[in-house]
């Protein structure tokens, strides 16, 4: 034992003895006892105040996104719905577009394909730019490279199926062609 401890061990021994015997010192170490106790069961009350305030925060960001994106999947279901709708539009001739009958049907099909496109905007749903833009993994599934001289190799020269984003998450990424160099 080093001589600090020694001495700390005698004052100890020598301030219980005198404690016996006066009351004004047991009462200053039951006071002092009191008060790191309160010390303790302050810091305790603390940190679970904390450790609340944590688990509330974080159960109102699972809420919100949960509110946010609980549409998700009911979203994706629509896009097959939208891209039907498209490829009719796209498909029919124009010589279908001159008859009367054709083109009240037709109107009826675009005007159905313009309501699902204002309630994606409504919901922030949108369509993922991919023609002209660098391949980007995270918006854009290339499905084919196409050799090209006009633009940089990387760039999407061709778009297989639109993608869609709903608000900053992605629905389902854009089916491309990208350039390459010539062989």
């Amino acid at each position: 034992m080093t001589e600090d401890g020694k001495l700390h061990d005698e004052a100890e021994d020598i301030r219980n003895e005198t404690a016996e015997e006066a009351p004004e010192l047991q009462e200053h170490d039951r006071f002092a006892e009191l008060e790191r106790q309160l010390e303790e069961a302050n810091n305790k009350a603390l940190y679970a105040a904390a450790e609340a305030q944590n688990v509330r925060r974080r159960l109102e960001s699972e809420l919100q996104q949960a509110t946010s994106y609980a549409a998700a999947n009911f979203a994706r279901d629509m896009l097959a719905i939208k891209d039907h709708l498209d490829r009719a539009l796209v498909a029919v001739s124009d010589e279908l577009r001159q008859d009367k009958v054709a083109s009240q049907f037709l109107a009826g099909i675009e005007s159905t394909s313009r309501e699902l496109e204002s309630v994606f905007t409504r919901h922030g749903i949108t369509r993922i730019q991919a023609t002209g833009e660098k391949l980007d993994p995270h918006r854009h599934q290339a499905m084919v490279e196409l050799p090209s001289t006009d633009v940089e190799p990387g760039s999407v020269i061709e778009e297989m199926q639109p993608g869609y984003m709903m608000k900053d998450r992605l629905l389902r990424p854009a089916l491309v062609g990208v350039a390459k160099k010539p062989d």
